[in-house]
């Protein structure tokens, strides 16, 4: 055994003792620890994982990437996956290349985008950004999803693609939407940062559409800290995905080539149109294009959460239906959560919408479960337009948005992640009767 060896397995044995000493799990005390309504899971696999990658100190996106990709891909079932810094970049990313003048028929200034009122800012964002125009239909209460009988009347002349986020993890309507995507000829985007590892009909979605995007952030179904990715089965649309990651550059290299000449060994024979002579690969820009790139560090983080995600994901539905099943009894005041039939879901967390009817506000409720140290969250945005933001966006509304409002009003959610077992679920249950008892 050599010296870096060596020290390479001292090292990680140390690793694993200082996760065991500072990381051990506390005990659960009722109303003395905290339920939070996601966070991140691990052990000293991950911990390892990261400590590997800063001795090897490549820093940049590398090796690692390269494994965590294979697995995303491997899980998904796709042929492409491209990571990036964040689910908000993903999103901008996949909005740029269906934008991008090297695609056939590309979105243009002014082009619009169907998109529902209940969302998170940055799916609204990349299509302001880019000068499309979103047009928002309302949302299904239940599912919180875009509901599908709306894209009749939010279709025009100008519609060219639909945004749609699979709300809470919840899967979308996807047959639905694929055939009227179909018969318009749409762009379809499924904003799958909530929702990695759910099942419409057998299939991952976030692999209906031409691209799916996904967050590694803390809260979500696997976490690189900050973090995300882009999946597409279209070879064309990810090597333009990467290009506008890679800072709108031509060149395709990798790390992995070591040729001076670069992977084709042409790399100073590219000419660019109107300029005589020719010019280095490296540095001949085809798109508008940013640094995207996440580090090879959290990539090491990601490719050892991949080995968990399945068991994490039962422990999501394992959770979320016992909350199911012990929210029952107080329908006559809640909205509790729906999904599509023929859906396998990976939850995010747990909707909950108060009724109209309801003797109580969503205020004295959320209070009542921060109060015993539940954390709660609303339902992102609401109706985006309410927004300070986004108020006076460019934009149309195809018909009117009830239900985002009602959610915007009356709608939170719980968490199911992982991190929370028996115990936090019986005490979230127990804390939820006695706010009834007291009415």
């Amino acid at each position: 055994m050599d010296k870096v060896q060596e020290l390479t397995e001292e090292i990680l044995k140390k690793v694993g003792e200082f996760y065991s000493a500072a990381h051990a799990e506390k005990p659960f005390r009722p109303g003395e620890t905290r339920i939070p309504y996601a966070g991140r899971v691990f052990d000293e696999r991950e911990m390892k994982a990261m400590v590997r990658a800063v001795l090897d100190f490549w820093l940049t996106l590398g090796p690692y990437g390269d494994k965590f990709e294979e697995k995303l891909k491997s899980f998904l079932g796709v042929s492409n996956a491209v990571l990036v810094n964040s689910g908000s970049s993903a999103n901008l990313l996949a909005v740029c290349a269906l934008c991008s003048t090297e695609l056939e028929d590309h979105l243009r200034p002014g082009d619009e985008v169907i998109t529902p009122a209940v969302t998170f800012p940055t799916t609204v964002a990349p299509l302001l950004q880019n000068n499309l125009v979103p047009v928002f239909v309302d949302c299904e209460l239940g599912t919180y999803n875009i509901d599908p009988t709306s894209l009749k009347d939010a279709i025009s002349e100008r519609t060219r693609a639909i945004f749609l986020p699979h709300t809470l993890g919840n899967p979308c309507d996807m047959e639905a939407i694929m055939q009227f995507a179909g018969d318009h000829r749409l762009f379809v985007i499924e904003d799958t940062c909530d929702a990695l590892g759910s099942r419409y009909n057998g299939r991952c979605v976030g692999t209906f559409g031409e691209f799916g995007t996904l967050s590694f952030y803390p809260a979500h179904h696997i976490t690189t800290g900050e973090g995300g990715a882009l999946v597409t089965n279209s070879t064309r649309l990810a090597a333009i995905a990467r290009s506008i990651r890679d800072w709108g550059r031509a060149c395709y290299c990798t790390y992995r080539t070591t040729n001076p000449f670069g992977a084709c060994g042409k790399r100073f024979d590219f000419e660019i149109p109107g300029m005589s002579g020719t010019y280095d690969h490296r540095y001949i820009y085809t798109n508008i294009g940013y640094n995207f790139k996440p580090t090879d560090i959290q990539a090491a983080l990601g490719s050892a959460q991949m080995d968990k995600l399945a068991d994490f994901i039962r422990a999501r539905q394992r959770n979320f239906l016992r909350l199911h099943s012990g929210l029952k009894d107080f329908e006559e005041f809640l909205i509790l959560p729906s999904c599509e039939k023929g859906t396998d879901v990976s939850w995010f967390a747990y909707p909950i919408t108060i009724r109209e009817k309801a003797i109580f506000s969503r205020k004295q409720l959320v209070t009542w479960l921060e109060e015993g140290l539940i954390q709660t969250r609303l339902l992102f945005a609401g109706n985006i337009l309410r927004q300070p933001g986004y108020r006076d966006i460019p934009h149309r509304i195809a018909g009117p948005l009830p239900n985002s409002d009602l959610v915007m009003r009356n709608s939170f959610f719980i968490g199911v992640y992982p991190g929370l077992g028996e115990k936090h679920i019986d005490y979230v249950l127990e804390r939820f009767r006695k706010f009834f008892l007291r009415l």
